[in-house]
């Protein structure tokens, strides 16, 4: 017996038997993970399993489908927001509006996964916070940096990465749940967050400096990326 049918709620409701395949599919994926079988998805969706495969091939070319999707969907969310001024809480306010929710979760599963579809997020995720750190220097409310692009990616992939390790220590009882998940994880860990962004950690710049001189001294394909 499959497991209880997930609910679909895409924001732009499309009712083609393939568009019917791939939401079933994002929602299930969203919840589960990867590894769900094609059956499940077939029951989902109300199809055959030999009905997905005649519209995607494989259970690889389903998701690809779900990916290229669900970064669509979340890309036009971003832009919509960003015209609004929103881009601070890109997160937050995509996960507490209802139907993007599931794209969420799917896009935290995918990161989990990894592979290209994760490195697409995190882009994704980088460029928003390029953009609301540079209005926050221009406005005076943060300080600027000596690599502004760096700091963006660096606050994206250890906001996302501590998240992520929350999720595993914490793991929900609905993945999809993203507006609760966003919430616990606040509860656990804004205080200390906000504290250390706003008094620093260091009294002194000395580990600064030793690290900026290094930078200088290292040698010729010793970058600071962490290459050899």
């Amino acid at each position: 017996m499959g497991s209880p049918p997930v609910a679909v709620p895409p924001p732009h409701r499309d009712l083609t038997t393939r568009a019917r395949i791939r939401d079933a599919a994002v929602a299930r994926y969203a919840r589960e993970g990867f590894g769900v079988g094609l059956r499940t998805v077939a029951e989902d969706a109300g199809v055959s399993a030999a009905l997905i495969l005649h519209h995607f091939r494989s259970k690889d070319g389903l998701r690809a489908a779900c990916d290229t999707h669900v970064l669509r969907l979340v890309r036009e969310g971003k832009e919509r927001l960003l015209m609004t001024g929103g881009a601070q809480d890109l997160l937050l306010q995509l996960a507490s509006m209802d139907q993007y929710a599931p794209l969420l979760a799917y896009a935290l599963r995918s990161m989990q996964a990894g592979g290209a579809p994760a490195r697409q997020f995190v882009e994704h995720f980088v460029a928003d916070a390029e953009v609301y750190i540079a209005d926050a220097v221009a406005a005076g409310s943060m300080r600027p940096s000596r690599d502004e692009k760096a700091r963006a990616r660096y606050l994206t992939v250890q906001g996302l990465g501590a998240l992520l390790l929350d999720m595993t220590l914490h793991p929900p009882d609905d993945p999809t749940d993203v507006v609760g998940i966003l919430h616990r994880y606040r509860d656990r860990m804004m205080l200390p967050a906000v504290e250390l962004f706003t008094y620093g950690l260091m009294t002194d710049d000395r580990i600064l400096d030793a690290y900026l001189r290094y930078v200088d001294d290292a040698p010729e394909g010793h970058g600071t990326d962490g290459s050899a």
